[in-house]
């Protein structure tokens, strides 16, 4: 027997989410079309659209925002160190150590020339118009210990020497090839306190 091809589409639509196989698409699927649940699925279903519409970048720092800015960038108490990282999941890791009291910049992606994402791709033109606008204490560099993220690394190094700017990389801590999001709050915290100039 062949799924109906809405129901089809509903499972399909599961699959294509990040860590969700066949299986679970399927039991995701039977669950939000069981009569039990369409509360609960109508709900999920506008709390998703309404995310869309209004969930956005913060215009400074490039994170999940609500409004124009985040609630970092709009915190007045943070001191003037900045963090650059991948992506919002990472500053949601280091913010849980709170350890870290500084801003962010989120990339918003790694360089990845295997996948054919370039400096131009993410948001390095961004960074650089930002630290020559404003004025930090310490450029602290955390993008993932992998092969993208050890390049991105080089290539912000770089790009900050050329603004006269000295960039320090998290160190100690961190295995090889690991993405941050998935690192302990202790190992984080490590990672902070060993930064090395780059």
């Amino acid at each position: 027997m062949k799924y109906p091809n809405k129901f089809k589409e509903l499972i399909d639509d599961f699959g294509s989410l990040p860590g969700v196989g066949p299986k679970t698409a399927e039991r995701l699927a039977f669950f939000c079309i069981d009569i039990k649940n369409q509360d609960k699925t109508k709900k999920l279903a506008k709390c998703l659209d309404e995310a869309v519409d209004v969930i956005k970048e913060c215009k400074t720092c490039g994170m999940i925002a609500d409004s124009d800015l985040c609630e970092i960038c709009q915190d007045d108490t943070r001191d003037n160190r900045l963090m650059v990282l991948e992506n919002a999941k990472d500053v949601i890791a280091f913010e849980k150590t709170k350890a870290y009291k500084g801003r962010y910049h989120v990339l918003n992606g790694a360089i990845s020339p295997t996948n054919g994402i370039g400096p131009d791709d993410i948001g390095i033109d961004k960074l650089i118009a930002r630290v020559k606008n404003e004025v930090f204490d310490e450029i602290i560099i955390a993008t993932s210990s992998n092969i993208d993220g050890e390049l991105t690394a080089l290539y912000l190094n770089k790009k900050l020497e050329e603004c006269n700017l000295k960039a320090y990389r998290i160190g100690y801590g961190l295995p090889a090839s690991t993405n941050i999001e998935y690192v302990d709050e202790v190992t984080l915290i490590k990672s902070l306190e060993s930064k090395k100039e780059m």
